[in-house]
């Protein structure tokens, strides 16, 4: 990834993120941006699961896709990615949205666009993010072999289409939102089919 920083798009957007966070409540905390990659080295990485903007409302963006900060409530979408595990795993459902614990063991949670405006969702979409995720989707997906990847949702799909199925797994469903999780992510049961697939290819299954 480092020909990425020194690319002129890496340039513009890192000028535009840092007026963004000189003028205005800009999520998640600076130090937080590359919370994906610092969690999940890419030697570590064993499942991704692609989100598309962070979260925009007051402390809950930690810099990793659907988590929250501990003393945050659980948002929808994350309520029902726990409801799913809970019936697919028998797991029950935490108490609190942080899912440092799953990057912590090879899951790469990370989204197409690393920084959000507060209060405007998409703010930061098109000025450079989703090729700097364009491009690390790539790496891991050349580089490494026998990854899971989760794709929920047409945006997260649509990011994905060029994974090649034959050297990694690729499970899809409707994105986790309360507006379509009732259209297939309920009882797709993601979770055990990657920990079978992780086993399958002598990894650690995730303690989800």
């Amino acid at each position: 990834m480092k020909e990425e920083f020194e690319k002129p798009y890496f340039a513009k957007l890192a000028d535009f993120i840092k007026q963004e966070y000189k003028t205005g409540a800009v999520y998640p905390p600076p130090q937080r941006v590359f919370a994906a990659f610092d969690n999940c080295p890419v030697e570590r990485v064993k499942v991704v699961i692609l989100g598309q903007d962070p979260y925009h409302g007051s402390r809950q963006a930690n810099g990793l896709s659907f988590s929250v900060s501990e003393d945050v409530v659980i948002p929808p979408s994350l309520q029902n990615i726990y409801k799913e595990i809970n019936d697919d795993t028998g797991v029950k459902m935490p108490t609190h949205g942080n899912l440092e614990r799953w990057a912590k063991q090879g899951v790469l949670l990370l989204n197409a666009t690393l920084t959000v405006r507060a209060g405007a969702a998409g703010s930061h979409q098109g000025k450079g993010w989703e090729e700097f995720t364009d491009a690390a989707i790539h790496a891991l997906a050349s580089t490494k072999n026998n990854v899971v990847f989760l794709l929920w949702g047409s945006y997260a799909q649509k990011k994905g289409e060029f994974i090649n199925r034959n050297r990694h797994l690729v499970l899809e469903a409707p994105h986790p939102s309360p507006l379509s999780a009732n259209r297939g992510f309920f009882g797709c049961r993601h979770f055990t089919k990657t920990n079978a697939y992780l086993i399958m290819h002598d990894k650690e299954p995730i303690e989800w």
